[in-house]
């Protein structure tokens, strides 16, 4: 009995694939986005201030940051935690498939964040005392740098945790 209950958790990983699958429509949702502000932005090109094609420019950074998000943690979480990808060759695998774990994984996930997070600030600060565009408040804006301030700091933490483990040479979970 002890077996068969084993075999059934292990088996509900298989529970997780069709989540890794919605990400890769949350890609394809980014990519729409990603187009369509590209053919907004490319006919202007003539015509717009640096200003605006930094501002463009950011902004399409900022999905592309986002998408590579998205594919580390579809790739990593459903390699660590549902099954190997078993495709192509050895030679068209990106580097670090296969080799991110867990600590890995969670360190991608807030260095993408804080450089998500410091795009976005960059571009509300480029924004004020521009004409056309209403600026934020000197609350709203407050918010946002304490908001990437905690998100650094977060990062650092995880950081910080993840070097003692490694130095203590122990596992999560105490292993």
């Amino acid at each position: 009995m002890e077996k068969a209950f084993e075999r059934l958790i292990f088996a509900s990983r298989w529970l997780m694939a069709p989540m890794y699958l919605g990400l890769v429509a949350v890609l394809g949702m980014m990519l729409a986005v990603f187009l369509r502000q590209t053919f907004y932005y490319v006919p202007q090109a003539l015509t717009m201030s640096a200003e605006t094609a930094i501002l463009a420019a950011l902004s399409l950074i900022d999905l592309t940051l986002a998408a590579n998000l998205l594919l580390i943690v579809i790739f990593s979480g459903y390699e660590n935690f549902v099954s190997r990808l078993d495709v192509g060759d050895e030679a068209e695998r990106p580097g670090w498939m296969g080799t991110v774990d867990f600590s890995g994984l969670k360190m991608k996930l807030i260095a993408s964040i804080v450089a998500i997070s410091a795009i976005d600030l960059l571009k509300r600060f480029m924004e004020l005392g521009r004409p056309n565009i209403t600026p934020l408040g000197d609350r709203e804006l407050r918010w946002l740098v304490i908001i990437h301030v905690v998100f650094v700091v977060s990062g650092l933490l995880m950081a910080a945790m993840d070097w003692l483990i490694a130095r203590s040479g122990k596992k999560y979970g105490g292993q």
